[in-house]
């Protein structure tokens, strides 16, 4: 709105003046008359490259290549691991209250992680399947962090591994919502920062050369 239609009412203004405006101000009157006079073309451009990146992403290997760059992020690669693994506890606690064994629940869970996590699963599935315990097998594999192995070895003691399996759940979504609100509290304030120098940018571009003819007049 303010390049296709403010900047191009403000630049009238100079219109007698044009060379002699400040570079960064001209550029942006430039642009501004850039918007205003292909609108069309530019809205039909960016609807184009809207519908491009929406088929894109419904094939698989899209999404493959997309899932395997964000899960190659430090901090976000993270984080999705820690919501699967969520998910992944909750089901495996429900299946575990009614009544499937812990193979048979790990069996019927797979189509709930990525493909990065559903090796891992497939290797704590065959330790468990050679005898070793849930706990143990779940830690080998990456499948858990060591707060979460410790609940399940209360689970093992006590034969409650369904409900410790759904606390364990809770943990991590607790984990996930505190992440959540750290990141809300953090990104907004950036945002509006980024939109404030932004806008308050264009705006004093737009008043620099009157400022500047002020004080040539003073002068």
């Amino acid at each position: 709105f303010l390049l296709g239609y403010v900047v191009p009412k403000f630049s009238r203004i100079y219109e007698d003046r044009a060379t002699d405006l400040p570079f960064l101000s001209r550029a942006l009157m430039q642009w501004g008359a850039l918007v205003a006079g292909h609108g069309g073309k530019l809205f039909a451009a960016l609807a184009l490259g809207i519908w491009a990146a929406i088929w894109a992403v419904t094939r698989a290997a899209t999404r493959q290549w997309i899932g395997h760059r964000l899960w190659a992020m430090p901090w976000l690669g993270e984080r999705m691991r820690i919501y699967q693994l969520a998910t992944l506890y909750r089901t495996l606690g429900m299946l575990l209250r009614g009544g499937t064994t812990i193979v048979g629940a790990l069996a019927l869970v797979p189509g709930l992680l990525s493909p990065v996590l559903r090796g891992r699963l497939s290797a704590a599935e065959s330790h468990v399947r050679e005898g070793q315990s849930i706990s143990a097998a779940m830690l080998a594999a990456g499948l858990t962090t060591p707060v979460a192995s410790r609940m399940l070895q209360v689970g093992e003691r006590t034969g409650r591994m369904g409900e410790m399996m759904e606390r364990v759940a809770s943990f991590y979504d607790d984990e996930i919502a505190r992440w959540l609100d750290v990141f809300t509290k953090v990104f907004e304030p950036v945002l509006m920062a980024l939109i404030g120098v932004l806008v308050g940018g264009i705006v004093v571009l737009m008043y620099l050369p009157i400022f500047e003819l002020a004080g040539s007049i003073q002068s």
